[in-house]
């Protein structure tokens, strides 16, 4: 046996019967030889970790433009904390814990800069509108690799593409058509949503934005009163409830649902549209609404040919567009825009 399938026969002796299972995978995009010492979900979690676009989420918004504090969470330290709690639940509930990583690490690859303002900015100019994580998908299909993406397996697709909630919707409870198709998939949607509402808090709270105290009290008793404490809360009954329910699908008893959405409700309202705390969003949404209009009319200079060609202007432009970090976006911006002093000397 090769080193791989070691860990394969591993799989099968540790994992719960409702794990996927490496050797089980239902095969990439394109046919190709395994690895001699990874099994497929953890060659794919390292194919995303050495990505382009990971890298790139380093200098994307989380919630607040460009800040100079050290300490405020980025698109990247997002998809670690994210990381991090998808992969505790999976480890209690002896699910994959490599395929629930490589699923959290590549869910918002497709992320534009500016946050959701990006992202709502893009959608009004892409005919048909914009989502990041059909986005996402598209860099691991398409985009990496100077075009050959990265041929990830279908389960880690999958949970790629099922991840996002919306502004309103439940991590869980979904129907099966809309829910990814394997249990750490379905890990993926709540430890994204866990993630964000407390972090969220944290970065507000030292932004000025928030006070400890503006926290709904009843949300607080229920949760917790520290990020830690809530994180410890909502993990705890996402795994209990889960073993409870025999592994089907992941659950949360109606209480603790109750408070998580209704935490990320009221942090819907007192940071994420807050005038303060989105005022340069407006400035933003001017620059990404400005290189849209000049990319089209000049596609030679930045734009993919051949995407031009398979799939039009528009694909190409949104492909450009949503790859950018916010300082790059801002940098084209003024090379476009802003008009240099003539230099006679």
């Amino acid at each position: 046996m090769t080193l791989r399938q070691q860990l394969e026969q591993r799989e099968r002796e540790i994992l719960v019967s409702q794990a996927a299972k490496s050797a089980d995978s239902k095969g990439r995009l394109r046919e190709e030889r395994e690895d001699d010492v990874r099994p497929a979900f953890q060659r794919d979690r390292d194919r995303i970790i050495h990505s382009k676009a990971f890298r790139r989420l380093k200098h994307k918004t989380q919630v607040f433009f460009a800040p100079t504090g050290d300490h405020y969470r980025t698109r990247l330290t997002h998809t670690l904390e994210v990381s991090q709690i998808a992969r505790t639940i999976a480890k209690v509930l002896r699910l994959h814990e490599e395929l629930t990583e490589a699923i959290a690490l590549g869910h918002d690859l497709g992320h534009p800069p500016f946050g959701h303002a990006g992202e709502r900015v893009i959608g009004s100019l892409m005919p048909g509108g914009f989502n990041h994580y059909e986005q996402s998908l598209r860099v691991v299909d398409v985009i990496e690799n100077d075009g050959r993406g990265l041929n990830l397996t279908w389960e880690v697709r999958d949970g790629i593409a099922k991840h996002s909630k919306g502004k309103s919707g439940s991590p869980i409870g979904m129907s099966a058509a809309l829910r990814s198709s394997t249990i750490e998939g379905q890990i993926m949607r709540v430890a994204d949503l866990i993630a964000y509402v407390n972090h969220d808090i944290d970065d507000a709270t030292r932004a000025g934005i928030l006070k400890r105290e503006d926290l709904p009290r009843d949300l607080v008793q229920t949760l917790g009163d520290s990020s830690s404490a809530r994180i410890g809360t909502l993990v705890t009954d996402v795994v209990t409830q889960t073993l409870a329910g025999g592994l089907t699908e992941i659950r949360m008893t109606d209480e603790v649902l109750d408070a998580m959405l209704r935490l990320r409700a009221f942090l819907f309202e007192a940071v994420y549209e807050n005038p303060v705390a989105t005022a340069e969003f407006k400035k933003a949404s001017g620059i990404l609404s400005g290189l849209w209009e000049k990319l089209h009319e000049r596609p030679a200079d930045f734009l993919d040919p051949r995407t031009i060609e398979q799939d039009g202007l528009d694909v190409a432009t949104r492909d450009f567009v949503a790859g950018m970090t916010d300082r790059y976006a801002v940098r084209l911006f003024e090379q476009l825009f802003i008009p240099k002093p003539w230099n006679i000397d």
